[in-house]
Protein backbone atom coordinates (compact mmCIF):
# COMPACT_ATOMS: atom_id res chain seq x y z
CA UNK A 1 0.00 0.00 0.00
CA UNK A 2 1.39 3.49 -0.63
CA UNK A 3 2.87 5.06 1.93
CA UNK A 4 0.82 8.28 1.36
CA UNK A 5 -2.27 6.38 2.14
CA UNK A 6 -0.72 5.07 5.15
CA UNK A 7 0.20 8.46 6.33
CA UNK A 8 -3.01 10.03 5.22
CA UNK A 9 -4.82 7.15 7.45
CA UNK A 10 -2.70 8.20 10.17
CA UNK A 11 -3.70 11.84 9.88
CA UNK A 12 -7.06 11.27 10.14
CA UNK A 13 -6.52 8.86 13.19
CA UNK A 14 -4.97 11.83 14.92
CA UNK A 15 -7.99 13.75 13.95
CA UNK A 16 -10.25 11.43 15.56
CA UNK A 17 -8.13 10.85 18.20
CA UNK A 18 -7.39 14.23 19.75
CA UNK A 19 -9.96 16.30 18.07
CA UNK A 20 -12.56 14.10 19.75
CA UNK A 21 -11.20 12.08 22.22
CA UNK A 22 -9.02 14.52 23.61
CA UNK A 23 -10.11 18.06 23.27
CA UNK A 24 -13.71 17.50 22.73
CA UNK A 25 -14.23 18.81 26.77
CA UNK A 26 -13.60 22.53 25.45
CA UNK A 27 -16.50 22.89 22.99
CA UNK A 28 -18.72 21.03 25.80
CA UNK A 29 -18.07 23.48 28.79
CA UNK A 30 -20.57 25.59 28.34
CA UNK A 31 -23.07 22.99 28.19
CA UNK A 32 -21.98 21.44 30.82
CA UNK A 33 -21.87 24.56 33.45
CA UNK A 34 -25.14 25.92 31.71
CA UNK A 35 -26.94 22.01 32.38
CA UNK A 36 -25.76 22.65 36.28
CA UNK A 37 -23.39 19.24 35.92
CA UNK A 38 -20.03 20.64 36.97
CA UNK A 39 -18.83 24.43 37.89
CA UNK A 40 -16.41 25.80 36.32
CA UNK A 41 -13.66 25.01 39.05
CA UNK A 42 -14.81 21.10 38.47
CA UNK A 43 -13.84 21.59 35.12
CA UNK A 44 -10.60 22.57 35.47
CA UNK A 45 -10.26 19.34 37.07
CA UNK A 46 -11.56 17.26 35.05
CA UNK A 47 -9.33 18.54 32.60
CA UNK A 48 -6.38 17.70 34.54
CA UNK A 49 -7.67 14.43 34.77
CA UNK A 50 -7.63 14.32 31.31
CA UNK A 51 -4.27 15.00 31.31
CA UNK A 52 -3.11 13.14 34.08
CA UNK A 53 -4.43 10.18 31.86
CA UNK A 54 -2.33 11.69 29.48
CA UNK A 55 0.74 11.43 31.00
CA UNK A 56 0.37 7.57 32.79
CA UNK A 57 -0.61 6.75 29.00
CA UNK A 58 2.02 8.16 27.39
CA UNK A 59 4.87 6.54 29.88
CA UNK A 60 3.43 3.29 29.60
CA UNK A 61 3.76 3.59 25.71
CA UNK A 62 7.12 4.19 25.79
CA UNK A 63 7.91 1.04 26.70
CA UNK A 64 5.61 -0.61 24.24
CA UNK A 65 8.29 -2.27 21.90
CA UNK A 66 6.96 -5.48 20.43
CA UNK A 67 4.86 -5.46 17.23
CA UNK A 68 1.70 -6.89 19.39
CA UNK A 69 2.14 -4.44 21.88
CA UNK A 70 2.16 -1.42 19.67
CA UNK A 71 -0.84 -2.59 17.84
CA UNK A 72 -2.78 -3.32 21.21
CA UNK A 73 -2.25 -0.18 22.30
CA UNK A 74 -3.11 1.32 18.83
CA UNK A 75 -6.41 -0.06 18.02
CA UNK A 76 -7.23 -0.58 21.51
CA UNK A 77 -6.80 3.18 22.30
CA UNK A 78 -8.70 4.39 18.74
CA UNK A 79 -11.94 1.96 20.38
CA UNK A 80 -11.83 3.81 23.82
CA UNK A 81 -11.81 6.88 22.15
CA UNK A 82 -14.73 5.77 20.45
CA UNK A 83 -16.78 3.98 23.12
CA UNK A 84 -15.71 6.83 25.86
CA UNK A 85 -16.86 9.27 23.84
CA UNK A 86 -20.18 7.33 23.87
CA UNK A 87 -20.33 6.65 27.31
CA UNK A 88 -20.67 10.83 28.26
CA UNK A 89 -24.13 10.80 26.76
CA UNK A 90 -24.94 9.37 30.21
CA UNK A 91 -22.34 11.11 32.34
CA UNK A 92 -24.15 13.73 34.59
CA UNK A 93 -21.81 14.72 37.17
CA UNK A 94 -18.33 15.43 38.53
CA UNK A 95 -16.94 12.46 39.09
CA UNK A 96 -18.55 10.44 35.87
CA UNK A 97 -16.99 13.00 33.64
CA UNK A 98 -13.87 12.67 35.49
CA UNK A 99 -13.42 9.37 35.12
CA UNK A 100 -14.51 9.29 31.81
CA UNK A 101 -11.59 12.06 30.72
CA UNK A 102 -9.13 10.15 32.63
CA UNK A 103 -10.01 7.27 30.35
CA UNK A 104 -9.76 9.17 26.98
CA UNK A 105 -6.44 10.64 28.53
CA UNK A 106 -5.02 7.71 28.57
CA UNK A 107 -6.39 6.48 24.90
CA UNK A 108 -5.18 9.53 22.89
CA UNK A 109 -1.60 8.99 24.36
CA UNK A 110 -1.30 5.81 23.30
CA UNK A 111 -2.73 6.99 20.02
CA UNK A 112 -0.78 9.66 20.17
CA UNK A 113 2.50 7.95 20.68
CA UNK A 114 1.84 5.16 18.89
CA UNK A 115 1.02 6.85 15.62
CA UNK A 116 4.36 9.16 16.21
CA UNK A 117 6.74 6.23 16.04
CA UNK A 118 4.94 4.31 13.03
CA UNK A 119 4.56 7.33 10.99
CA UNK A 120 7.78 8.85 10.96
CA UNK A 121 9.37 5.48 10.55
CA UNK A 122 7.31 5.47 7.43
CA UNK A 123 8.17 8.77 6.14
CA UNK A 124 11.75 7.53 6.35
CA UNK A 125 11.96 4.92 4.92
CA UNK A 126 9.44 6.26 1.99
CA UNK A 127 11.70 9.50 1.66
CA UNK A 128 8.32 11.51 2.61
CA UNK A 129 10.01 13.79 5.55
CA UNK A 130 7.60 16.40 5.34
CA UNK A 131 4.62 14.50 4.42
CA UNK A 132 5.42 12.59 8.05
CA UNK A 133 5.72 15.88 9.38
CA UNK A 134 2.68 17.28 8.32
CA UNK A 135 0.15 14.28 9.59
CA UNK A 136 0.68 16.25 12.99
CA UNK A 137 -1.83 18.58 11.49
CA UNK A 138 -4.59 16.26 12.39
CA UNK A 139 -4.92 17.08 15.40
CA UNK A 140 -5.30 20.48 14.42
CA UNK A 141 -8.34 19.53 11.84
CA UNK A 142 -10.11 17.41 14.63
CA UNK A 143 -10.24 20.57 16.69
CA UNK A 144 -11.65 22.57 13.97
CA UNK A 145 -14.49 19.48 13.47
CA UNK A 146 -15.25 19.57 17.07
CA UNK A 147 -15.89 23.63 17.14
CA UNK A 148 -17.71 22.98 13.50
CA UNK A 149 -20.07 20.31 14.88
CA UNK A 150 -20.78 22.24 18.07
CA UNK A 151 -21.59 25.39 16.06
CA UNK A 152 -24.45 23.55 14.16
CA UNK A 153 -25.85 21.54 16.97
CA UNK A 154 -25.92 24.73 18.90
CA UNK A 155 -27.54 26.28 15.92
CA UNK A 156 -30.75 23.91 16.16
CA UNK A 157 -30.66 24.30 20.46
CA UNK A 158 -29.20 20.55 20.75
CA UNK A 159 -27.74 20.31 24.45
CA UNK A 160 -24.30 18.63 26.05
CA UNK A 161 -25.75 14.76 25.22
CA UNK A 162 -26.82 14.73 21.68
CA UNK A 163 -23.33 16.53 20.82
CA UNK A 164 -21.51 13.54 22.87
CA UNK A 165 -23.31 11.25 20.59
CA UNK A 166 -22.96 13.26 17.48
CA UNK A 167 -19.60 13.21 18.34
CA UNK A 168 -19.26 9.27 19.22
CA UNK A 169 -20.60 9.01 15.90
CA UNK A 170 -18.38 10.59 14.04
CA UNK A 171 -15.06 9.15 16.03
CA UNK A 172 -16.85 5.81 15.12
CA UNK A 173 -17.18 6.54 11.35
CA UNK A 174 -13.79 8.00 10.95
CA UNK A 175 -12.73 4.75 12.64
CA UNK A 176 -14.06 2.66 10.27
CA UNK A 177 -12.75 4.42 7.44
CA UNK A 178 -9.27 4.49 8.58
CA UNK A 179 -8.70 1.27 10.11
CA UNK A 180 -7.72 -0.59 7.40
CA UNK A 181 -5.17 1.61 5.91
CA UNK A 182 -3.25 2.61 9.39
CA UNK A 183 0.82 1.72 9.47
CA UNK A 184 1.54 -1.86 10.64
CA UNK A 185 3.79 -2.23 13.74
CA UNK A 186 7.36 -3.72 13.11
CA UNK A 187 9.93 -4.39 15.51
CA UNK A 188 11.63 -1.12 16.81
CA UNK A 189 15.46 -1.15 16.86
CA UNK A 190 16.54 -1.92 20.74
CA UNK A 191 17.18 1.13 22.80
CA UNK A 192 20.77 2.04 22.55
CA UNK A 193 22.96 0.49 25.58
CA UNK A 194 25.15 3.75 25.58
CA UNK A 195 24.10 5.86 28.40
CA UNK A 196 24.70 9.59 27.83
CA UNK A 197 24.86 12.30 30.41
CA UNK A 198 21.97 14.93 29.67
CA UNK A 199 23.45 18.40 28.77
CA UNK A 200 22.33 21.70 29.95
CA UNK A 201 20.67 22.17 26.74
CA UNK A 202 18.30 19.33 27.10
CA UNK A 203 18.13 20.43 31.14
CA UNK A 204 16.94 23.46 30.09
CA UNK A 205 14.60 22.30 26.82
CA UNK A 206 13.06 20.11 29.54
CA UNK A 207 12.24 23.36 31.40
CA UNK A 208 10.94 24.87 28.49
CA UNK A 209 8.33 22.51 27.56
CA UNK A 210 6.96 22.02 30.59
CA UNK A 211 6.67 26.06 30.63
CA UNK A 212 4.67 25.54 27.43
CA UNK A 213 2.70 22.76 29.03
CA UNK A 214 1.17 25.12 31.50
CA UNK A 215 1.35 28.14 29.10
CA UNK A 216 -0.87 26.75 26.48
CA UNK A 217 -3.45 24.14 27.95
CA UNK A 218 -5.15 26.86 29.40
CA UNK A 219 -6.43 29.29 26.55
CA UNK A 220 -6.23 25.49 24.95
CA UNK A 221 -8.81 24.37 27.69
CA UNK A 222 -11.23 27.40 28.39
CA UNK A 223 -11.61 29.21 25.02
CA UNK A 224 -14.67 28.32 24.17
CA UNK A 225 -16.00 28.83 27.76
CA UNK A 226 -14.06 32.29 27.68
CA UNK A 227 -15.77 33.22 24.06
CA UNK A 228 -19.22 31.63 25.07
CA UNK A 229 -19.27 34.44 28.91
CA UNK A 230 -18.14 37.09 25.99
CA UNK A 231 -20.80 36.76 23.51
CA UNK A 232 -23.41 35.27 26.09
CA UNK A 233 -24.30 32.24 24.06
CA UNK A 234 -24.37 33.58 20.81
CA UNK A 235 -23.16 31.25 17.68
CA UNK A 236 -20.41 33.82 16.89
CA UNK A 237 -18.86 32.47 20.05
CA UNK A 238 -19.02 28.64 18.60
CA UNK A 239 -16.85 30.37 15.95
CA UNK A 240 -14.05 30.56 18.27
CA UNK A 241 -12.80 27.05 19.04
CA UNK A 242 -13.14 26.02 15.25
CA UNK A 243 -10.80 28.97 14.45
CA UNK A 244 -8.00 28.16 16.94
CA UNK A 245 -7.94 24.06 14.98
CA UNK A 246 -7.78 25.55 12.27
CA UNK A 247 -4.92 27.93 12.84
CA UNK A 248 -3.12 25.36 14.93
CA UNK A 249 -3.41 23.61 11.44
CA UNK A 250 -1.78 26.03 9.50
CA UNK A 251 0.97 26.53 12.03
CA UNK A 252 1.89 22.84 11.02
CA UNK A 253 2.28 23.69 7.46
CA UNK A 254 4.22 26.77 8.18
CA UNK A 255 6.77 25.34 10.12
CA UNK A 256 7.38 22.29 8.06
CA UNK A 257 7.96 24.40 4.61
CA UNK A 258 10.57 26.54 6.17
CA UNK A 259 13.93 27.06 5.04
CA UNK A 260 16.96 27.03 6.73
CA UNK A 261 18.02 30.46 6.07
CA UNK A 262 14.98 31.73 7.35
CA UNK A 263 16.56 31.28 10.92
CA UNK A 264 17.69 28.48 13.30
CA UNK A 265 14.99 26.12 15.43
CA UNK A 266 16.23 27.91 18.21
CA UNK A 267 14.90 31.40 17.19
CA UNK A 268 11.51 29.51 15.23
CA UNK A 269 10.99 28.30 19.02
CA UNK A 270 11.16 31.22 20.71
CA UNK A 271 9.10 33.15 18.41
CA UNK A 272 6.66 30.45 18.73
CA UNK A 273 6.51 30.93 22.75
CA UNK A 274 6.19 34.83 22.14
CA UNK A 275 3.61 34.86 19.87
CA UNK A 276 1.28 32.29 22.61
CA UNK A 277 2.16 34.67 25.38
CA UNK A 278 1.28 37.36 23.08
CA UNK A 279 -2.24 36.03 22.81
CA UNK A 280 -2.73 34.93 26.08
CA UNK A 281 -1.92 38.19 27.00
CA UNK A 282 -4.76 39.42 24.51
CA UNK A 283 -7.26 36.57 26.18
CA UNK A 284 -6.98 38.92 29.18
CA UNK A 285 -8.82 42.35 27.70
CA UNK A 286 -11.91 39.95 27.14
CA UNK A 287 -13.32 42.09 23.80
CA UNK A 288 -14.41 40.10 21.32
CA UNK A 289 -11.56 41.53 19.06
CA UNK A 290 -9.17 40.47 21.86
CA UNK A 291 -10.25 37.22 22.24
CA UNK A 292 -9.91 36.82 18.09
CA UNK A 293 -6.59 37.58 18.51
CA UNK A 294 -6.15 35.39 20.81
CA UNK A 295 -6.81 32.29 18.62
CA UNK A 296 -4.90 33.17 16.13
CA UNK A 297 -1.69 34.04 18.24
CA UNK A 298 -2.23 31.08 20.30
CA UNK A 299 -3.73 28.86 17.86
CA UNK A 300 -0.82 29.05 15.06
CA UNK A 301 2.28 27.88 17.42
CA UNK A 302 0.41 25.24 19.26
CA UNK A 303 1.00 22.04 17.01
CA UNK A 304 4.29 23.80 15.42
CA UNK A 305 5.75 24.53 18.68
CA UNK A 306 6.05 20.64 19.56
CA UNK A 307 7.50 20.13 16.10
CA UNK A 308 10.15 22.61 16.76
CA UNK A 309 10.68 21.50 20.65
CA UNK A 310 11.77 17.92 18.92
CA UNK A 311 13.73 18.85 16.62
CA UNK A 312 15.54 20.94 18.60
CA UNK A 313 16.06 17.90 20.81
CA UNK A 314 17.40 15.83 17.86
CA UNK A 315 19.77 18.75 17.21
CA UNK A 316 21.23 18.92 21.20
CA UNK A 317 21.60 14.80 20.92
CA UNK A 318 21.53 13.52 17.44
CA UNK A 319 21.00 10.45 18.86
CA UNK A 320 17.93 11.15 20.43
CA UNK A 321 17.82 8.30 23.13
CA UNK A 322 14.98 7.18 24.33
CA UNK A 323 15.76 8.52 27.61
CA UNK A 324 15.79 12.50 26.84
CA UNK A 325 12.92 12.01 24.45
CA UNK A 326 10.76 10.60 27.59
CA UNK A 327 12.24 13.15 29.57
CA UNK A 328 10.57 15.36 27.80
CA UNK A 329 7.77 13.88 27.35
CA UNK A 330 6.99 13.68 31.13
CA UNK A 331 7.95 17.56 31.85
CA UNK A 332 5.60 18.61 28.96
CA UNK A 333 2.44 16.37 30.41
CA UNK A 334 3.91 17.35 34.00
CA UNK A 335 2.99 21.40 32.73
CA UNK A 336 0.30 21.03 31.00
CA UNK A 337 -1.21 19.08 34.27
CA UNK A 338 -0.13 22.04 36.27
CA UNK A 339 -2.44 24.23 33.98
CA UNK A 340 -6.05 23.29 34.75
CA UNK A 341 -5.26 22.87 38.62
CA UNK A 342 -3.78 26.52 38.57
CA UNK A 343 -7.08 27.28 36.74
CA UNK A 344 -9.16 25.48 39.05
CA UNK A 345 -7.57 27.44 42.08
CA UNK A 346 -7.87 30.91 40.16
CA UNK A 347 -11.42 30.18 40.30
CA UNK A 348 -11.69 28.74 43.65
CA UNK A 349 -10.48 32.05 45.01
CA UNK A 350 -10.67 34.88 42.83
CA UNK A 351 -13.53 33.98 41.06
CA UNK A 352 -11.94 34.35 37.47
CA UNK A 353 -9.53 32.78 35.31
CA UNK A 354 -7.55 36.15 34.86
CA UNK A 355 -4.92 35.16 37.42
CA UNK A 356 -4.22 31.64 35.70
CA UNK A 357 -3.55 33.87 32.29
CA UNK A 358 -1.25 36.39 33.71
CA UNK A 359 1.02 33.09 34.84
CA UNK A 360 0.58 31.04 31.50
CA UNK A 361 1.55 33.67 29.96
CA UNK A 362 4.35 34.64 32.23
CA UNK A 363 5.33 31.48 32.07
CA UNK A 364 5.62 31.06 28.10
CA UNK A 365 7.42 34.86 28.30
CA UNK A 366 9.86 32.88 30.11
CA UNK A 367 10.39 29.96 28.07
CA UNK A 368 11.09 32.38 25.07
CA UNK A 369 13.94 33.94 27.16
CA UNK A 370 15.61 31.08 28.03
CA UNK A 371 16.48 30.21 24.29
CA UNK A 372 18.11 34.00 23.36
CA UNK A 373 21.15 32.17 24.59
CA UNK A 374 20.85 28.56 23.11
CA UNK A 375 23.10 25.39 24.01
CA UNK A 376 25.52 24.97 20.78
CA UNK A 377 24.40 21.20 18.93
CA UNK A 378 26.34 18.38 19.82
CA UNK A 379 29.28 17.45 17.32
CA UNK A 380 28.68 15.73 14.48
CA UNK A 381 25.49 16.67 14.23
CA UNK A 382 25.26 18.36 10.46
CA UNK A 383 21.91 19.31 9.79
CA UNK A 384 18.43 18.92 11.47
CA UNK A 385 15.76 16.40 10.95
CA UNK A 386 12.94 16.03 9.81
CA UNK A 387 10.57 17.83 12.42
CA UNK A 388 8.13 15.43 14.61
CA UNK A 389 5.70 16.38 17.30
CA UNK A 390 4.93 15.33 20.50
CA UNK A 391 1.96 15.98 22.64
Amino acid sequence: MSPFIRLLASAVALMMAMGIGRFALTPQLPHLLNEGQISLTAAGLIAAANYLGYLLGALDAMFARRPGQVRARLHGGLWLCVSLTLASVWAHDFWSHLLLRFGTGVASAWVLVMLTSLTQQLAVASNRQRLGALVFAGPGVGIMLTGLLALFSNLYGLGSAPLWLIYAATALLVLLAVLPFLPRPQALAPASTSVATPTRGIARLGLIYALYGIGYIIPATFMSQMASARFHGHWLADLFWPGFGLAAALGVVMVSYRRPHWGSTSQWLMATLWLQAAGVFACLLGSGPSLALGVILCGMPFLACMQLMMQRLRELSPQASQRNTGLLTACFALGQLSGPLLAALSTQFAASLQPALVVAGSGLMLAGALLLRPAPNRAGCASAVAPTAQR
